[in-house]
């Protein structure tokens, strides 16, 4: 029970990235470059402490770590600059489908097996997305945003696929963040502001340090701790909740409304993510072997 607890806490805090990011950007009380940058440096700064207090250090070389710095920039970046325009929710199933389809490249990149259920999965997630974006077909929405966040869920795939290379996760995503920061920075200074230019609030601010430091640091570390005990499919299935928390999310703090076209793009995309992780029913005793 403690494990399926710590497991929802750390779902609902990967949503509350979708929600708080929208509140802001939308509310008009910050810029989404700087969310960005104050959701990256909030985050760099509980990282390295809860390295100090839990591995006596910082180690800030390994391996992969620029294609891990780029790959959370990218995610970091598209995420809040999409959310311009998307709701929490589609922006969060757009995100984690796009981050199933990535790792399934990958697997492909690095030749692993692939049953069939997970072409089908595969094929499943990537015509759901593709309505979604595909002008004038499935909800209307801005087709750069959603590229944006496309861009954002190939960004946060590479940099998991990229973590497997890594013996301490927490120790190795802390080096990562406190990197990407000062890089972070520069971006955030040579990124268009858009219209509005630099907004920054009290709330803007509070909103954006609550989702670096709390819903991404301690939420990231959280969930890196809970891996070694969760089945890999476990872990998968686990986050097809994440938009559909943000989606209740949005609806109860931001008025979004809930569309049947989303509904079924939501069914489309977690359909396939779902078909692809969840393994097949072991088959039971047969009279013979042969063949099998």
């Amino acid at each position: 029970m403690r494990l399926f607890l710590l497991t929802a806490l750390t779902m609902i805090a990967f949503a509350a990235n979708s929600v708080l990011n929208r509140m802001a950007i939308a509310g008009g009380t910050m810029d989404a470059v700087s969310f960005g940058v104050i959701r990256l440096i909030s985050g760099a700064l509980v990282l390295g402490l809860l390295c100090l207090m839990l591995r006596g250090g910082l180690r800030l070389w390994g391996p992969g770590r620029a294609i891990g710095v780029l790959a959370l920039l990218v995610y970091l970046y598209g995420f809040s600059l999409a959310y311009r325009a998307l709701d929490a929710g589609l922006g969060a199933l757009i995100l984690f489908g796009v981050v199933q389809i990535t790792m399934f490249a990958g697997g492909l990149l690095a030749r692993e097996a692939m049953p069939a259920r997970r072409w089908i999965g595969a094929a499943m997630a990537f015509g759901g997305l593709a309505w979604l974006l595909w002008p004038g077909a499935g909800p209307q929405i801005s087709v750069v945003n959603g590229l944006l966040m496309a861009a954002a869920g190939v960004g946060w795939g590479v940099y998991s696929l990229n973590g497997r290379r890594s013996g301490d996760a927490l120790m190795a995503t802390a080096a990562n963040f406190i990197w990407a920061a000062p890089l972070g920075l520069l971006v955030g200074w040579l990124v268009p502001k858009g219209a509005e230019g630099i907004v920054i609030g009290p709330q803007g601010v509070l909103l954006a340090v609550l989702s670096g430091a709390v819903t991404s640091g301690l939420g990231y570390a959280l969930w890196y701790n809970l891996l070694p005990r969760l089945a890999a499919s476990v872990a998968a299935v686990a986050q097809l909740t994440v938009p559909v928390i943000a989606m209740a999310g949005g609806m109860l703090f931001l008025g979004e409304a809930l569309t049947s076209e989303f509904v079924l793009a939501s069914a489309l995309v977690l359909g396939g993510v779902a078909v692809s992780v969840i393994p097949r029913r072991a088959q039971g005793p047969t009279i013979s072997s042969k063949g099998s």
